[in-house]
């Protein structure tokens, strides 16, 4: 597939101002105006985050209304109910708000939907469970914002709810007691790319405030604020970078056992942002994908060392069956794409039957990625309703295409790069048509995945030094990418496919200096270089521990044949 390579303008009276005023080196200099952090109190903030750079949380619609009906709660021992979702970042915020609250002296009931019985967000049903346990005050965490008619029902029933999210309202709020959300058309709030567990966090900063209470009271909860952060994929710029730099120094050092017992089994060696996005959130996301979410949040707030490891071994377990049908549904749908020849569409549309919701949607995020094309995987029952997800690629707005399909979709709903759908099976074809047209009518053919590239390097500049000044730039993720860098005409000294011909290993020289790469998913290349090809590459920098040596290796993310 082809790829753009595209090289930031570089500014060196810029980069050497940076460089010189806060004694950094010229390729974190580089990077950090290429990220247009160029300001003495941007540059602080980003390299050096303190607790003092939390925004006010007051500054919030209606935190202060929230804030005084959660202390009257307290006071008076009320029957609370947070009513959370099934993923990490649900989970997580359910972990503080409760924590936080029994600290507080006021234990409260939790609620998680069964992604596979009751899906995402507030229904009727729960509300009435939750109604007939007694329930004065519903806290929504990570949804709520798009529950008008769920609220007004709670409303009927005398239940009051505060609701805290951080997803695009409606044109209309919800009639709850107080709303919080950033996103919400009237915020004046600074920041609004928080996650719902920051969000939360806003929630006990404020009760600690009016409270008069110690900062600690709510800044130890950072660890778990920040496993939810980073898991959510939310931009790991301005506030979120204040709760994730120092949040992961409190994950080293955790406290809570469930945490540390997921790190214990994750089998990560370090304790990163790439830790968490890859060895801790998919075995708590497993949990509520395979429809067992009550499991990860008793893991957080188990105090038995026992109960702890036999969760996580749990969590384990679920993740492995999620792994296995994950693949399963991957290899089915990847062999009616071959048999079809649907790679040669525009867009891809494949049904099964009884695919699990729980992971269909993840195996659409790896078709799109594979094929560079917006997919959408639908589950086949006995009813004849296919149930699915879909995951689009940049430049094409899949919610806004799936409007113009609606006389084939039942219902539907998500934003331009992820939906949730169903449709019946009589009209999968059409579907397929429709969404096939307007991609031709938008020259979906003509959108080239771009790779941003910092700068452009001499490899007999790179040393060991250099590469472990980037950890300054950590934690990487949304909004805040692992530096790219483009090197120019390498000669390969070595070449092999490894993995069964899945991966590319390389050795590059540039004049004396040699250095190893590393291609994932590249294996087929193999075949179409030779020893002494000159090549250009573009990939990330980092240090390889091998048998106890470290040596700087590049992680290809493309490579092309040198001009």
């Amino acid at each position: 597939m082809n790829k753009k390579w595209q090289i930031y303008e570089i500014d060196e009276n810029k980069i050497q101002e940076i460089s010189q005023k806060y004694n950094l080196n010229k390729l974190l200099s580089t990077i950090l105006a290429n990220r247009n952090i160029i300001n003495e109190k941007d540059i602080k903030q980003f390299l050096s985050p303190t607790r003092k750079d939390f925004h006010d949380p007051f500054l919030i619609h209606d935190m202060e209304k929230a804030v005084e009906r959660i202390i009257k709660a307290i006071e008076e021992q009320e029957k609370v109910t947070i009513y959370g979702d099934y993923d990490v970042d649900g989970i997580t915020s359910i972990t503080v708000l409760k924590s936080y609250l029994s600290d507080r002296g006021l234990e409260v009931e939790t609620y998680i939907p069964n992604r596979l019985n009751e899906g995402y967000g507030l229904n009727k049903e729960a509300i009435e469970k939750i109604h007939n346990n007694g329930c004065q005050l519903m806290i929504t965490v990570d949804c709520g914002i798009s529950g008008i008619e769920e609220i007004e029902y709670a409303n009927s029933l005398g239940i009051e709810t505060i609701v805290t999210d951080h997803h695009e309202p409606g044109n209309d709020l919800p009639k709850a007691f107080a709303v919080i959300d950033n996103k919400r058309k009237d915020s004046n709030y600074p920041f609004r790319e928080l996650a719902g567990v920051g969000v939360v966090f806003k929630l006990i900063q404020a009760i600690s405030i009016k409270l008069g209470l110690a900062e600690e009271e709510y800044l130890k909860y950072l660890d778990i604020v920040c496993i939810g952060t980073i898991s959510d994929i939310v931009p790991l710029v301005d506030e979120n970078r204040v709760i994730t730099k120092l949040g992961l120094m409190l994950v080293r050092q955790t406290k809570n056992i469930g945490l540390k017992a997921i790190l214990k089994t994750s089998g990560y060696n370090k304790i990163d942002s790439n830790t968490i996005s890859f060895g801790v959130a998919p075995r708590i996301n497993a949990c509520g994908r395979m429809g067992v979410a009550e499991e990860a949040l008793e893991l957080f707030l188990s105090k038995n060392v026992n109960h702890v490891m036999e969760l996580a071994r749990k969590l384990n377990d679920h993740n492995r069956v999620r792994q296995e049908t994950e693949k399963s549904i991957f290899e089915e749908a990847l062999k009616q794409i071959q048999e079809k020849h649907l790679d040669e569409n525009n867009t891809i549309v494949v049904g099964g039957e009884n695919w699990h919701h729980g992971v269909i949607g993840i195996v659409s995020s790896k078709i799109t990625e594979m094929y560079f094309k917006p997919s959408i995987l639908l589950s086949f029952e006995g009813d004849d309703l296919g149930k699915g997800s879909g995951r689009s690629i940049p430049g094409f707005d899949l919610h806004d295409a799936l409007m113009k399909c609606e006389d084939c979709i039942e219902k539907f709903g998500g934003h331009s790069m992820a939906i949730g759908i169903t449709v019946k099976r009589e009209n999968l074809e059409k579907l397929k048509q429709e969404l096939e047209n307007i991609a031709i009518e938008e020259k979906i053919d003509e959108i080239v995945p771009i790779i941003k590239i910092d700068a452009r390097i001499n490899l007999s500049e790179v040393n060991k030094e250099m590469v472990e000044s980037l950890k300054e730039l950590e934690p990487f993720g949304e909004g805040n990418k692992m530096p790219i860098f483009a090197f120019k005409n390498l000669k390969i000294d070595s070449i092999r496919a490894l993995s069964e011909g899945k991966h590319l290993k390389l050795t590059l020289k540039d004049n004396n200096t040699i250095v190893s790469a590393i291609g994932f998913n590249m294996g087929e290349l193999a075949q179409d270089y030779r020893i002494g090809d000159k090549i250009d590459v573009v990939g990330t920098l980092e240090i390889n521990s091998f048998n106890g040596t470290d040596s700087i290796q590049i992680n290809m993310k493309d490579l092309m044949k040198s001009l």
